[in-house]
């Protein structure tokens, strides 16, 4: 409870509020976006950030250039970087693999091409789909998703069929592996400076949550990167932030 004493161009009034605050202060704020326009904005306003990099290099990156953003806009915090991880495990690494292709090959073939062709913003149909992926002209589609499908296709060496299924199915940066490899992977972000924690997505319902659970959290948790219980009661706190007092207009501040 506290007097408001608002004045503004539209309306005044002194209040009080005759509610309570909520535990966490207001509710976090969270961005998705990685082009210029998003990147800024996420400075700005967001406490967290949901990414997507396909390799450490470029995470860290974007990870420098978010931090940086964020303290030449006044923030006091910094920001939580978490990309998007999707997973696939087995007992060895073949049979990961193995379940990986199999994953791809469920992609049904017309749909997939047709996908590809909104994310590129062109028409691939007349071109060879057992071909790589010529040079696209430029298109209204998104920037950072279209060069993302183009960079995959050129990293992977991937024909425009292979690409669209793996348009359909996943195309970002995945852990394919042993639970210690993922755990190997997991822990290697964290400490290399290109993230805060992982979006983890996983490869089917319930059974790779399950795997997950099962397999690889005990890992982390035996190497101290992750927590064995709660020792916070909202989502702010289980995440690190702080909990903003009444005087702090900005998020972060």
């Amino acid at each position: 409870m506290h007097t408001l004493n608002h004045e503004g161009e539209y309306f005044s009034v002194r209040g009080p509020l005759n509610v309570d605050r909520p535990p966490q202060g207001r509710p976090v704020i969270v961005q998705a976006g990685a082009s210029e326009a998003g990147r800024q904005v996420a400075a700005e306003t967001a406490e967290v950030i949901f990414t997507y990099q396909t390799d450490l290099v470029s995470a860290r990156q974007f990870y420098q250039d978010m931090q940086s953003r964020a303290q030449a806009a006044g923030r006091r915090d910094a920001l939580k970087i978490i990309p998007a991880a999707f997973v696939v495990l087995g007992e060895t690494p073949q049979e990961a693999q193995a379940k990986r292709a199999l994953l791809d090959s469920l992609v049904d073939e017309q749909s997939s091409l047709a996908t590809l062709s909104v994310a590129l913003g062109h028409d691939i149909s007349p071109y060879d789909k057992h071909g790589p992926l010529p040079a696209m002209p430029e298109s209204n589609a998104s920037k950072s998703g279209r060069e993302r499908v183009v960079q995959l296709a050129r990293r992977e060496n991937l024909s425009i069929l292979a690409l669209a299924r793996r348009i359909c199915g996943y195309q970002g940066l995945e852990m394919v592996g042993t639970a210690t490899q993922v755990a190997d992977t997991l822990q290697h972000w964290l400490e290399s400076g290109a993230a805060d924690g992982f979006n983890v997505m996983f490869s089917h319902f319930p059974g790779g949550v399950e795997e997950f659970v099962t397999q690889v959290i005990p890992v982390l948790q035996r190497r101290g990167l992750l927590r064995e219980q709660y020792t916070a009661t909202t989502f702010r706190g289980h995440l690190g932030l702080k909990t903003p007092g009444r005087e702090d207009a900005q998020p972060g501040g």
